[in-house]
């Protein structure tokens, strides 16, 4: 069976989804600050973004090596230890806002009044029935 983050989580054109789990694998400290399933999925959706921009804004940036068929342009950039630096840091502060953000932190589903309204609206109509 998938965990409820599979299921939630749409599939993400490669390979920008792939850098950041394995940058998510890499730092601990992240999983710590992503760690319900809302944050996992605000953590997702908006690291996928921000890499992606990030890489976009590298590529114009930077000269790349014409493709060979040995390494994509991302690769390419990646291996400067400065442009990774600068995607793991994107990644580790989209974490860090999604961590900040306490309005996942509200119950999901009703509040006690409603519930105590649906269970008296319950009654009265068993009650007649």
């Amino acid at each position: 069976m998938t965990r409820p983050e599979e299921v939630w989580i749409p599939l993400v054109d490669e390979p920008i989804g792939t850098i950041v789990a394995q940058i998510q694998a890499d730092h601990a400290e992240i999983d710590a600050l992503v760690d319900t399933p809302q944050r996992l999925l605000a953590f997702r959706t908006f690291a996928y973004i921000r890499v992606g921009l990030v890489l976009g804004e590298l590529l114009l940036e930077n000269d790349i090596e014409p493709y060979d068929g040995s390494e994509t342009w991302i690769d390419q950039l990646l291996d400067n230890p400065e442009h990774k630096a600068r995607v793991v840091e994107e990644v580790r502060a989209v974490a860090e806002q999604v961590a900040r953000d306490v309005s996942d932190d509200a119950p999901l589903g009703p509040d006690e009044g409603a519930r105590e309204r649906f269970v008296e609206f319950a009654r009265r109509r068993l009650e007649q029935s």
